[in-house]
């Protein structure tokens, strides 16, 4: 099959937050990530556009206001080579809602859930 689509990687993944300086906080203070992007825009700055991602990773993920309708609902992968220390890391790091075991079944790879406090889940997945 032939593609003819110009898209070569999948650069930003968003999720809607109600507040994008508490956000920030959490994504920053509780899972370690590191800020990408902060610019404001628009008439009189009132928009902006904030981006995170874990050090080292291509790929961002924009913290948006709700765009007509409420935050939370997404959800997102992220990738570790070893997903038992990390969720040793965040059940240690208190105000993360992450889950209580790895889900560890054949054919998948071990992974485990957390929510960010708007409700959006990121999945911690293993690779080899």
């Amino acid at each position: 099959m032939t593609s003819n689509t110009t898209v070569t990687n999948l650069g930003v993944a968003m999720f809607a937050v109600a507040d994008q300086d508490a956000a920030l906080d959490f994504y920053t203070g509780k899972l370690g990530w590191e800020v990408r992007g902060d610019q404001r825009f628009g008439e009189n700055d009132a928009n902006r556009w904030l981006e995170v991602a874990p050090p080292g990773s291509t790929a961002r993920l924009a913290l948006n206001p709700p765009m007509g309708g409420q935050p939370g609902g997404g959800s997102i992968g992220v990738e570790t080579k070893d997903v038992k220390a990390e969720h040793e890391r965040l059940r240690g790091a208190g105000g993360v809602d992450v889950d209580e075991q790895l889900m560890d079944a054949p054919g998948v790879p071990r992974m485990f859930g957390l929510r960010d406090p708007d409700g959006n889940n990121i999945w911690v997945v293993e690779t080899s």
